[in-house]
């Protein structure tokens, strides 16, 4: 450790390596197409962007989990496989400096998700628990998987059900989503061609055509968002304008937004919403409770864990499981994490990895710690 690390450091490594982690360095220049791809608008505007001499777009390390997997795809490393990290990360932020410490557990490879799921959550609270002994610890959990499976027993179409998954994790977007889901706005204007290709759901040549209008206007395909995915979410906005939700399923999604209840009672909250909805969420639901009961076998009592149906975290690879640790009456978390079994395939291994993990905010700890002291 170099004296730039906080002093909290080597407590924090000493506990990685009683977990069974390999403790593992990433570069701190990283190919930013995954992170403008799969990070989430939140984070993706917040990077330090950069260009190498060759024209590829680089950005400074905005957070530790994509790398981690590309590092163990290139490693062809076998699974399952758990790494830890402690190290800087480079972001822009409102509050504190944007360049700041984080450490966390990345678990990849265990099948067994319902453990996995709650053997993250309980290293996070561990580690907690180790640096500030004196704080009260507030844990609240949320699931992706539930959410989306509550979407496709509504009925929803792809386009909206991804809409709104993506929204997960941030309340203005998600507002939005549902006000625009209450009330289709109405058409926007589009160039004759654009509209075109956009009602022929024409994906490859509009987003040939937007590539062309950037490359005349002088414009990096790679400065921003790409010309597919430009396409995509404009085919997606004129297909989720032709959308309107009955009010009985509008209803039935915020009355499913609205549960927040103790872990020991989501179960049954659940099972109550889903019922009285006349939804059918089968497996979703099942894994749900096997999550709980691993959970509380790990010795975290569910019953001071909340589950908050409208809590996400805003990054866009999250499929299940999502959790936040704060002190208790704190505005900002101290760890956050949660499951992204679709990561490791988008980024380019050749067989589905599931994987899950968190990381901490080292500052954040400090600052409780000097508080305290």
């Amino acid at each position: 450790m170099t004296s730039r690390y906080p002093a909290i450091s080597t407590d924090i490594t000493t506990l990685f390596a009683t977990r069974n982690t390999h403790a593992v360095e990433v570069a701190v220049l990283q190919p930013a197409d995954p992170f403008l791809d799969m990070a989430g608008e939140d984070l993706r505007r917040r990077i330090f962007l950069t260009e190498s001499e060759t024209g590829q777009t680089l950005c400074l390390r905005p957070e530790f989990t994509i790398p981690v997997c590309l590092d163990h795809i290139a490693s062809q490393a076998g699974t399952p496989r758990r790494y830890s990290y402690l190290g800087e990360v480079f972001r822009q932020r409102r509050e504190g400096g944007n360049e700041f410490f984080q450490a966390g557990i990345e678990d990849l490879g265990d099948r067994d998700t319902a453990e996995a799921d709650a053997r993250s959550v309980a290293d996070a609270h561990a580690l907690l628990s180790l640096v500030l002994p004196d704080q009260s610890l507030a844990v609240t959990l949320g699931d992706q998987g539930i959410f989306e499976a509550v979407l496709a027993a509504l009925g929803l179409p792809r386009g909206w059900r991804m809409r709104l998954a993506r929204a997960f994790g941030s309340a203005p977007m998600l507002e939005a989503a549902l006000a625009d889901l209450a009330n289709p706005p109405r058409n926007g204007q589009l160039s004759g061609p654009v509209a075109a290709l956009v009602l022929d759901g024409d994906l490859d040549g509009l987003s040939q055509h937007i590539a062309s209008g950037m490359e005349k206007a002088g414009l990096s395909a790679s400065a921003g968002r790409a010309p597919s995915d430009i396409a995509r979410r404009l085919i997606e906005k004129a297909e989720l304008r032709s959308v309107r939700l009955s009010n009985e399923a509008f209803a039935a999604l915020k009355n499913f937004l609205a549960i927040d209840v103790p872990l020991d009672g989501a179960d049954k909250a659940l099972e109550t919403f889903a019922t009285g909805a006349g939804l059918s969420l089968g497996a979703a639901l099942e894994k749900f409770a096997a999550r709980a009961k691993a959970i509380e076998a790990h010795g975290l009592p569910s019953e001071k864990i909340r589950y908050d149906a409208a809590f996400g975290r805003p990054l866009d690879y999250y499929t299940g499981v999502v959790f936040e640790i704060a002190a208790a009456n704190g505005e900002r978390p101290l760890a956050g994490g949660g499951r992204y079994d679709r990561l490791l395939t988008l980024l380019g291994a050749k067989t589905a990895i599931p994987g899950v993990g968190f990381s901490v905010w080292l500052d954040r700890i400090e600052a409780l710690r000097g508080a305290a002291s």
